[in-house]
């Protein structure tokens, strides 16, 4: 009996210790693959580098390439373009390799320099957030990483995430933008607005508000990932313009952008509702009314 043949392993060289980077590059390690250099710049960087990746040379950012079959560069989204033309032009990128990148931002038409010279572009982001330990390895399993390539290279970009643990959507070069602000208006500004749900509360003089907010917030997630806008509860979705009023008027000597921000997020909350049918025209014009009297947006 034949066992199954294994696919080639490669030689990895990861650009930036940071949280994604370092934890990136241990999953290819855990996969099999040859770790051959990493760069890392700060002290925190240095000490994750050690703690995902022991044994494996911390190198100038412009030598880790040079071995590497495959380069994973994970930097800022606003300092990947300039760091890729500045690798392809001290020719530390060339022809044959993988260039890969976890940013979810931009697809592959930020490695153009890198392809020009006949490097093969790959975009791979998880969709998850990470804290730089050991623990987003046991995170990465089924993980969704937004892939995008060219088509001939898509098998590979494909075949890297399930090997990593994690699984392949397909995100069109074209739709990266829009699907990286996706995933930051729902999990990015979650935080925010319940980080301020927080601090409201203790203003309230609730001494647990995390322990109070838990179980809502459980359910309010599992019912709008269940039912989408028939899941929506609260005044807003039940058309109570006064109860939106008293909240206002609470809310009146917070900041003006945490009032601006409820202001907002009501009026986008009362387009879904009435778009939903859960509250009439009627009711919906009165919300907007009572928004509009509190004052507009600057």
């Amino acid at each position: 009996m034949t066992s199954e043949p294994q696919p080639p392993r490669l030689r990895v060289g990861v650009v930036g210790a940071g949280r994604v980077g370092a934890v990136l590059g241990a999953a290819l390690r855990r996969a099999g693959h040859e770790i051959v250099g990493v760069s890392a710049v700060s002290d925190l960087s240095r000490l994750r580098a050690d703690a995902l990746l022991p044994g494996v040379p911390v190198l100038p950012a412009d030598v880790v390439p040079t071995d590497a079959d495959l380069v994973l560069i994970a930097v800022p989204d606003d300092v990947l373009p300039g760091l890729v033309a500045g690798l392809v032009e001290t020719g530390a990128l060339h022809a044959g390799q993988f260039v890969a990148h976890p940013s979810g931002r931009h697809g592959v038409g930020v490695l153009e320099p890198a392809t020009r010279v006949g490097a093969l572009g790959l975009a791979l982001h998880p969709a998850m957030t990470f804290t730089g330990t050991s623990v987003d390895l046991d995170r990465l399993a089924d993980c969704p990483f937004a892939v995008t390539s060219a088509d001939p290279v898509r098998p590979v970009a494909e075949a890297l995430v399930v090997e990593m643990g994690g699984e392949p959507v397909w995100v069109p070069e074209v739709a990266r933008v829009v699907y990286h602000a996706a995933l930051s208006y729902g999990a990015n500004y979650l935080m925010t607005v319940v980080a301020q749900s927080v601090d409201l509360l203790r203003l309230a003089g609730i001494d647990e508000p995390q322990r109070l907010l838990a179980p809502l917030l459980s359910a309010s997630l599992d019912n709008v990932l269940r039912h989408g806008d028939s899941a929506l509860t609260g005044p807003v979705s039940r058309g109570d313009a006064a109860t939106v009023a008293a909240h206002l008027d609470a809310l009146a000597d917070q900041s003006p952008v945490v009032t601006d921000a409820y202001r907002a997020l009501a009026r986008l909350t009362a387009d879904r509702a009435l778009g939903a049918g859960l509250i009439a025209p009627a009711d919906a014009e009165r919300l907007l009314d009572v928004l509009a009297a509190h004052g507009d947006l600057t």
